[in-house]
Formats: structure tokens, C-alpha cells, sequence
């Protein structure tokens, strides 16, 4: 048994039988991925350097973008050898770490979304409370506490996962070091670890989830009991990118996970893993620039600075 635990290396097997659209798909995803690095470092770029969007629902929003710029920067490049070269080795270590950092990043997009529907029920639904319960110690608390908690969480699952003996052929039939491909190589009782990881996995997102929820229940009530159609308009604005992403983030994360992974063919999961780890980054910066007056002002005053400090 020692001599099974003994492993250097992995091989992420990809997507495999492409016959050939690798080239295709590369072009693809390393142009959404480039899209998406540009994408989040401007809207980062834009908060820190506005004075205008010093506030606490853009400090969240520029922790979530520096967020997803790690989030898929944890899976893509892996991703994109696997598509120019086919299947990649990748070491026990590397193994480890890409699955932690991916899991961390997970919590941690599941906690901020919770602390920004917060930012959004006290900043709708108590107005003129919103500065004194939503100040800087605040968004720092909510902020820090969600990145902690995010880089805490994964360490039960990652370090059970990893001690397990491993006899099969290595090869792991995905993308990247997820959970479900690499418990498939264990050689021993892998029932432990699924028990404890769906135990922390519910508790993290689903608290989150449900105080999302009942963040939103009661902002659409107060929206609701708002007279003018354009005073409910202007005040569900200032939440509706932030719904956006709680939709599209949780609906694609519960699609892949709710199924069994007994019934859920390893191709179906790949796709739907492809949504959460590389789409979904890409949207926020263009929700949150496309959709947003605030933001959009911003970038126009920094466009212009730089186009006057270019010809000076």
C-alpha cells in the first residue's frame, strides 16, 4: 500500500477525440481568457483610480473582480496545453494546488456574493443607515472575512483527498484537478471524504445562497413599495448586475454538482464545468461595464486622461 501512495504525476487527459477543432477551441478560450484578464483588470484599474467609485458596493466589486482573475487563471492555462498539445501531465503537487486554489476561489466567489447582496439590502432597504452600518470597517470585515474563510474551507477535503492511495492509471479524465475525477483513481473506501466534502460543500454555499435570497426578498419588497415606476426602476439598477451573476454563478455550479456523479457523463461535465471555471469570469467585467452608468463614466474620464497625458 506504501508503494501505491507513492505518486509524482497525474495525467489531465482534456477533452479528447476533438478530430480536429483543437485548434478551433484553443483559439476560443484563449481569447476568452485574454478577454477576461483585460476585462477585470480594467474594472479594476477604473475603481482604483475614480475617486467617484470609492464606495463600499465598488470595493466589493473590485475584490470580485481581482477574484476572477484568479479563479480562471487557476484552470485556463492548464486548459489551453490540453488543447495544443492533448493530454498534459501535471505533478502531484501542481495537482494539489490546482485543485485548492480553484476550491478556494469557489468559496470565496460564494461569500462575496453574499457579503454584495448585503452592500444591496442595507443601501435599498435602509437608505439613511446605509453609511453608518456599511462603512469601511465593514466592507473589510465582509471582504477579509470571505477570503479567509474561502482559503480555510478546502483544506479538510484537499488534505483527505490527497492521502488516499491512489492505484489506478493516474489518468484523470477531465481538464483540471476536480474532486469527482480524481476520487475516481482511489484504490481504497473514498465515502468518507464525499460524506465530509457534501457536508462543507452545502454549508458553504448554501448559507450564502439562502442569504442571498433573503436579501433579495426583502429588496424586491422595498423596491415594490417604491411609488414612481422610475424610483423602482433606478433602485433595482443598482442591483441587477449583481443578480446576474448570483443566477448565472449558481445556476451553473448547481447544475454540475446536483447531478449524481454516477449519471453524469464525464463530457456533460466537462462542458458545464467550462461555464463556471471560464465563462462565467468573462461576464462579470462585461455586466458590470456594460450595464453600468457609474462605470462607464469612469472609463470614459480615464480614457480621456490618458489621451490628454498621451498628447502633453
Amino acid at each position: 500500500m506504501a508503494n501505491l501512495t507513492a505518486i509524482k504525476e497525474f495525467l489531465l487527459l482534456g477533452f479528447g477525440g476533438l478530430h480536429g477543432l483543437q485548434w478551433f477551441l484553443f483559439g476560443i478560450f484563449l481569447g476568452i481568457y485574454v478577454v477576461t484578464l483585460l476585462g477585470n483588470f480594467l474594472v479594476l484599474t477604473v475603481i482604483s483610480f475614480d475617486c467617484n467609485l470609492q464606495t463600499p458596493m465598488y470595493f466589493f466589486l473590485s475584490n470580485f473582480s481581482f477574484l476572477e482573475i484568479w479563479y480562471t487563471t487557476s484552470i485556463a492555462p492548464k486548459m489551453l496545453q490540453t488543447l495544443l498539445s492533448g493530454p498534459q501531465v501535471i505533478s502531484f503537487v501542481g495537482c494539489v494546488a490546482q485543485f485548492y486554489f480553484f476550491a478556494s476561489m469557489a468559496v470565496v466567489e460564494c461569500f462575496l456574493l453574499a457579503a454584495m447582496s448585503y452592500d444591496r439590502y442595507i443601501a435599498i432597504c435602509s437608505p439613511l443607515q446605509y453609511p453608518s452600518l456599511v462603512n469601511l470597517h465593514t466592507c473589510i470585515f465582509l471582504a477579509g472575512g470571505s477570503w479567509l474563510g474561502g482559503f480555510l474551507t478546502p483544506v479538510v477535503t484537499v488534505t483527505m483527498t490527497f492521502q488516499l492511495p491512489f492505484c489506478a492509471t493516474y489518468k484523470i479524465d477531465h481538464f483540471f484537478c476536480d474532486l469527482a475525477p480524481v476520487l475516481k483513481l482511489a484504490c481504497s473506501d473514498t465515502e468518507t471524504v464525499e460524506k465530509t466534502t457534501f457536508l462543507l460543500a452545502s454549508f458553504v454555499t448554501m448559507v450564502p445562497f439562502l442569504l442571498t435570497v433573503a436579501s433579495y426578498v426583502h429588496i424586491v419588497a422595498a423596491v415594490l413599495r417604491i411609488p414612481s415606476a422610475a424610483g423602482k426602476q433606478r433602485a433595482f439598477s443598482t442591483c441587477s448586475s449583481h443578480l446576474i451573476m448570483v443566477t448565472l454563478y449558481y445556476g451553473t455550479l448547481g447544475t454540475v454538482y446536483a447531478i449524481p456523479t454516477a449519471t453524469r457523463a464525464a463530457a456533460l461535465n466537462k462542458i458545464f464545468s467550462l461555464f463556471y471555471t471560464v465563462v462565467t469570469p468573462l461576464v462579470n467585467p462585461i455586466v458590470y461595464s456594460l450595464r453600468n452608468k457609474d462605470v462607464k463614466k469612469a472609463m470614459r474620464r480615464l480614457m480621456s486622461l490618458w489621451v490628454y497625458a498621451k498628447g502633453t
